[in-house]
């Protein structure tokens, strides 16, 4: 026989568990827009300045086997590209693959950050579970 605490605690369990899978769409999308915004705004930065796009990828952040001119242009075009399908949850999970790389070629390459483990775990959930319910 069971006891009262572990009846409780389970029940408790139970009921957080319902919570948290009826507020499981919700949480996607908040992901799916914080993670697009974080893209999204470095994307708008090297844009509005692109020729000091180029020379961060040229003498502060190179990018190994890639010209600076060709990298500069890769990433603005997926951090403006992929954070739309993303935030519209279209293609949410085709999207998350060039930011993963890029993430991963950041903080391998010039910039070991926490935050960048963040952004792939947040980006691998996208991945593997979906952009969830709400488009």
């Amino acid at each position: 026989m069971k006891s009262p605490l572990l009846q409780s605690a389970t029940r408790h369990y139970v009921v957080a568990l319902k919570y948290l899978t009826c507020a499981s769409p919700i949480i996607m999308l908040v992901i799916r827009l914080w993670i697009a915004h974080v893209f999204w705004a470095s994307g708008i930065l090297k844009i509005e300045d692109f020729s000091t796009a180029v020379l961060l990828f040229t003498d502060e952040h190179p990018v190994p086997h890639m010209p600076p001119v060709v990298a500069a242009v890769f990433s603005t075009s997926f951090e403006l590209g992929c954070p739309v399908l993303l935030a519209l949850g279209l293609g949410a999970r085709l999207a998350t693959l060039p930011l993963l790389v890029m993430t991963a070629i950041i903080n391998f390459t010039y910039q070991n950050a926490t935050e960048h483990y963040y952004w792939a775990m947040l980006l691998s959930m996208i991945l593997f579970y979906g952009p969830g319910r709400f488009p």
